[in-house]
C-alpha cells in the first residue's frame, strides 16, 4: 500500500528543484518530449523504480533470468551465454564487476539519463566489448532536456515506489549548451512470498556540456539494495538475503559525427559492496560472505576516414581492480590489471550492379597481469543497398573472436569446502563466433535475422553434483548453434515487435563430475517474444509484453520447462491536467511458476497502480 508519509521527501525535492510549481500565478511552458521506440512495451517494472535492466526483460535478443524480480538480482544472458559473458558499457567505457557477473547489472544510473540500449553481438561485441566474450549492452549518454518528472506507485504486499527527475539547461556566451540533471528514487515491499522483501534507494546526478559536435558528460550515482528470496543462490530452501551498495563515477567525452570520423575518451570508478546471508534466520551460521570491489578504468577510441572509401578504427581500454573479502581468500591474488586493444580497417567498394560491398578486418589483443593474453580476429563482409530512405537491405558474413578472465568468486572460493567452490587455476576463456545475417527495412516494416555458431573454450560454469552441498566452478567447452530473428512494424497508433530464438548446445566438461548446470545449460531451446504498444485513442495507451519459452531440461528445476510470461500496462494521459499520466500494470499476468534459474522460486503475479506528472 502507498504510504503517505513516504511521499513527503519526493514532494520536498520536487519543490526544491522546481520552486515555480508552488506559484499558482506563474505559467510554465512545457517542452516537447522526444521518445525513441525500444523493442519492449513496458520499460518500467511493477515492484520497484526503473533501472537499466528493466528495459531488457522482454528484449528479443536478451534473456533476463531473474531471482525475485529483475531489478533485485538477475543474470543477463545473450545467445545462450552465461551471466558473465554479457557486459555493460556507458558511453565509451565498460563497467566490470570483478567479483561476479551476478552484479554486472548493479548500475546506479537512471534510464532517464540514457539513450535506448544497443545490443552488440558477433564482430561488434568482439571489438567494442571488454571482458565479455558474447555480448555487450551499450548505453549512450542522452542529451539533457529542460524537463522534470515525479512518479509514484503502489501495489500489493506493501509495495510502493517513487522517483523524481529534473533536467536544467543553460546556454553560454560562447554558444555552448551547459546542462545538469538529478534523480532520486526509492522503493520497498514486504515481498510477494515470505522472505521476498526489499528496500532500494538511488541518488544520481550529471553535468553535461555540448559544444558543436562534442558532448562531455560527468556522472555520479549511488545505490543501495537490500532484498531477500528463498533459494537465491543455493537449492537448499534457505531464506537468503543480499545487502548491496554501489557507487559509480563516470566521465565521457565524444567529438565527431555519429556515423563518420570521431574520437572518444572515457574514465570511471566503481565501488560495490556486498553482504550475503545464506540463511537470514541464522545469521552468520555459515562463513561470512562480505565483499568489496573497486574498479578504475580508462578507454580511448576513434575512427578516421582516409578518403571516400577507406577508414581505420582503433580502441584501447584498461581496468584495475581490487578485492577485499571475508570468504574469497583461497586464490592466488586479489588485485588485477587487464587491458584490451584493437584496430581494424574498413573499405567500401561501389558495385556496378548497384549497392556496395563493405569489408572490415582487424584484430584485438586481450591481456592481464595474472595470466596469458590472447589475439583474436575480427572480420566481416557485407553487401548493402539503399533504394530510398525507407528501403534498404544488408546481408553479411563475419567471424570474430574474443576472450575473458574469470571472476574472483570462481578463482578465490575454496575448492574443497563452503557453499561456492572455486578453482584458482581457471585460465582465460576464449570464444569464436561464425555468423551469417540479413536486415531488411521497407517502409514501416523492419526484419533482421542471423544464424551463428559460437565455440566457447574453457568457459567457467557453475555446476551441481548430487550429494554435494555446494556449487562448483568448472571449465567447459561448448558449441552453440543458434538462429535469431526480430521483426518490427510501426504505424501511427503504435508498434509491434516479434522475436524468435532457437538454440542447440554440445558441451564437454572433461573429467569434472556434473549432474546439472546452473548457467551454461540453463537456456531456452526456443523463445518467442511479442511486444505491442497501441494507442486506440490519443489519451489511452496499452503496453503488452509476452514471452513463450521451452527450456533445456534440468533436474534442479521443479517447475515445467515451458513458460508463458506476460506484462500488461494501461496508461491514461489525463486531458484535463497537462502532464498527468495514470497507469495500472500487472507483471506475470498468468501467474506462471516457471523457475528462470533452476531451484529459484518464481515471482507470483503482482499489480501496481501509479501516477506520473511531467513538466
Amino acid at each position: 500500500m502507498l504510504r503517505p508519509s513516504r511521499l513527503l521527501p519526493f514532494l520536498v525535492v520536487t519543490a526544491a528543484l522546481r520552486p515555480e510549481l508552488l506559484a499558482a500565478d506563474e505559467v510554465v511552458t512545457l517542452p516537447p518530449f522526444v521518445t525513441t521506440a525500444s523493442r519492449v512495451a513496458n520499460d518500467a517494472p511493477v515492484t520497484t523504480f526503473p533501472m537499466p535492466v528493466s528495459g531488457l526483460r522482454y528484449e528479443p535478443t536478451v534473456d533476463v533470468q531473474a531471482r525475485n524480480f529483475a531489478e533485485g538480482q538477475a543474470d543477463i544472458a545473450v545467445r545462450g551465454g552465461i551471466f558473465e559473458n554479457t557486459g555493460f558499457r556507458f558511453g565509451g567505457i565498460a563497467v566490470v564487476d570483478p567479483q561476479t557477473g551476478h552484479y554486472a547489472a548493479e548500475l546506479p544510473v537512471p534510464p532517464s539519463m540514457l539513450a535506448p540500449v544497443r545490443v552488440l553481438t558477433g564482430a561488434a561485441a568482439a571489438f567494442d566489448g571488454f571482458n565479455a566474450s558474447v555480448a555487450t549492452l551499450v548505453y549512450d549518454w542522452a542529451p539533457i532536456d529542460p524537463r522534470g518528472e515525479l512518479a509514484l506507485a503502489g501495489g500489493a504486499h506493501g509495495t510502493w515506489r517513487g522517483s523524481v527527475y529534473q533536467g536544467v539547461v543553460r546556454s553560454t556566451a560562447g554558444g555552448a549548451r551547459l546542462a545538469a540533471d538529478v534523480a532520486v528514487a526509492h522503493s520497498e515491499s514486504d515481498g510477494a512470498i515470505p522472505g521476498g522483501d526489499h528496500k532500494f534507494d538511488r541518488y544520481a546526478g550529471r553535468l553535461q556540456l555540448i559544444r558543436g559536435d562534442a558532448q562531455t558528460d560527468l556522472f555520479a550515482g549511488h545505490q543501495t539494495k537490500f532484498f531477500g528470496w528463498p533459494n537465491l543462490y543455493t537449492p537448499f530452501n534457505w531464506l537468503e538475503t543480499e545487502d548491496l551498495a554501489t557507487t559509480l563515477v563516470a566521465l565521457n567525452h565524444r567529438a565527431g559525427a555519429t556515423d563518420g570520423a570521431y574520437w572518444q575518451s572515457s574514465a570511471l570508478w566503481r565501488r560495490n559492496t556486498d553482504d550475503y546471508e545464506a540463511d537470514r534466520t541464522r545469521p552468520g551460521v555459515f562463513n561470512p560472505y562480505e565483499h568489496e570491489t573497486q574498479v578504475t578504468a580508462f578507454a580511448l577510441e576513434g575512427r578516421r576516414e582516409l578518403g571516400a572509401d577507406w577508414a581505420v578504427r582503433g580502441r584501447a581500454e584498461a581496468a584495475a581492480d581490487t578485492l577485499e573479502s571475508t570468504s574469497l581468500t583461497a586464490g592466488r591474488f586479489n588485485s588485477r590489471t587487464y587491458w584490451k586493444a584493437g584496430a581494424e580497417a574498413e573499405r567500401t567498394f561501389t558495385l556496378a550492379t548497384g549497392g556496395a560491398l563493405d569489408v572490415r578486418a582487424g584484430a584485438t589483443w586481450s591481456d592481464d597481469n595474472r595470466g596469458a593474453g590472447r589475439l583474436a580476429p575480427v572480420a566481416e563482409v557485407a553487401w548493402q543497398r539503399t533504394a530510398a530512405a525507407t528501403d534498404s537491405t544488408r546481408v553479411y558474413a563475419q567471424v570474430a573472436g574474443d576472450s575473458q578472465v574469470s571472476s574472483y568468486t570462481a578463482l578465490n572460493s575454496a575448492a574443497g569446502s563452503g557453499l561456492f567452490r572455486g578453482n584458482p587455476d581457471l585460465g582465460r576463456a576464449h570464444s569464436t563466433n561464425w555468423e551469417l545475417g540479413v536486415r531488411r527495412s521497407l517502409g514501416r516494416f523492419d526484419v533482421q535475422a542471423a544464424v551463428f555458431l559460437r565455440q566457447d573454450r574453457a568457459l567457467t560454469d557453475w555446476t551441481y553434483r548430487r550429494g554435494v552441498t555446494a556449487r562448483s566452478a568448472n571449465a567447459v567447452d561448448i558449441d552453440t548453434l543458434g538462429f535469431e530473428a526480430v521483426a518490427t512494424y510501426r504505424w501511427q497508433q503504435g508498434r509491434a515487435v516479434v522475436g524468435y530464438t532457437w538454440l542447440q548446445k554440445d558441451e564437454d566438461y572433461g573429467s569434472a563430475l556434473v549432474d546439472a548446470s546452473f548457467y551454461a545449460l540453463n537456456f531456452a531451446r526456443q523463445r518467442v517474444t511479442a511486444a505491442l504498444v497501441w494507442q486506440p485513442i490519443a489519451q489511452l495507451e496499452i503496453r503488452f509484453d509476452n514471452e513463450y519459452r521451452e527450456q533445456e531440461p534440468n533436474f534442479l528445476r521443479r517447475s515445467s520447462a515451458r513458460a508463458i510470461l506476460s506484462s500488461l500496462g494501461v496508461h491514461w494521459f489525463v486531458p484535463q491536467v497537462r502532464g498527468l499520466e495514470l497507469s495500472v500494470q500487472v507483471e506475470n499476468a498468468w501467474d506462471c511458476a516457471f523457475e528462470e534459474v533452476p531451484a529459484v522460486p518464481a515471482t507470483p503475479r503482482q499489480y501496481s497502480a501509479g501516477l506520473a506528472y511531467r513538466w
